[in-house]
């Protein structure tokens, strides 16, 4: 089974397994959402089901709460668990410094209180989500649906001072219909294709009445494991200024493949 998965799905289910490695027996686990962390989820129900590991996960969306429900993990909310070990989860862009695009699947407000909350950040990822300058991808930003286009227009005023290439802002459909978070809200995408300075932006754009958070990730992740579809993993941890080059090997008949 893992000989027919795609190259790009490859270097997902890599990153997943290699990161489930730094989860230990008792750990509080921020299960992140996207189809790179769906593979995370999978290869952690794996462990749990192989090694008798006992952990805790807090999801970061119904879509993830119901997988790793189904898979067997044990889930709690942030609430119960208070503070997390480690958060493992995509991200969208991600730059040398280790800053971060989320959002693209709209669960950015749940992604950054859980990873806040947490000891340890590790995003999963692919060679091709690596940038020199975020932005190419569009920067989402999750808005109360009361008053939205007055929120959109003060966002595009105040892009006009920012260090960006562009400033077009899109409000996100899902059909005719706007995008509708897990908190009830709107998401409204800036397309930048180059952001100057994100943690300026980032400050800037949650001071704008009606925007509840954006997408921008900035100093809340410690190591990326950017999977490759030969098999092989880069590991960097933004703290220790180390990176690693590793390889992933696996059976034809691991189970992680059952179901997907």
């Amino acid at each position: 089974m893992p000989a027919e998965l795609s190259p790009i799905d490859k270097a997902k289910f890599v990153a997943a397994r290699r990161a489930v490695d730094f989860v230990e027996d008792g750990m509080k686990l921020g299960l992140g959402t996207g189809s790179t962390a769906a593979w995370m989820v999978r290869c952690l129900a794996e462990r749990i089901r192989e090694e008798g590991l006992r952990v805790t996960g807090v999801p970061t969306s119904t879509r993830t709460a119901e997988l790793a429900r189904n898979l067997g993990i044990t889930v709690t909310s942030l609430d119960d668990a208070k503070w997390l070990d480690l958060t493992i989860d995509g991200a969208d862009e991600f730059d040398p410094q280790l800053n971060l695009i989320k959002g693209g699947g709209a669960a950015l407000l749940q992604e950054k209180i859980v990873a806040t909350a947490s000891d340890q950040m590790i995003v999963i990822t692919d060679a091709a989500k690596e940038v020199t300058q975020l932005g190419a991808f569009p920067l989402p930003v999750e808005v109360i649906p009361f008053g939205w286009q007055t929120t959109k227009a003060l966002i595009e005023e105040t892009l006009v001072s920012m260090d960006v290439l562009d400033r077009d802002v899109t409000l996100r459909m899902n059909g005719a219909a706007p995008l509708v978070t897990d908190e009830a809200n709107y998401i409204l995408d800036l397309h930048l294709k180059r952001i100057g300075n994100p943690r300026q932006l980032a400050l800037v754009m949650n001071q704008i009445p009606g925007v509840v958070e954006n997408g921008l990730f900035i100093d809340i992740c410690d190591k990326v494991i950017i999977g490759h579809g030969d098999g092989r993993v880069v590991l960097r941890d933004i703290n220790s200024g180390e990176t690693f080059d590793e390889r992933i090997e696996f059976a034809d008949s691991d189970n992680i493949f059952a179901d997907f």
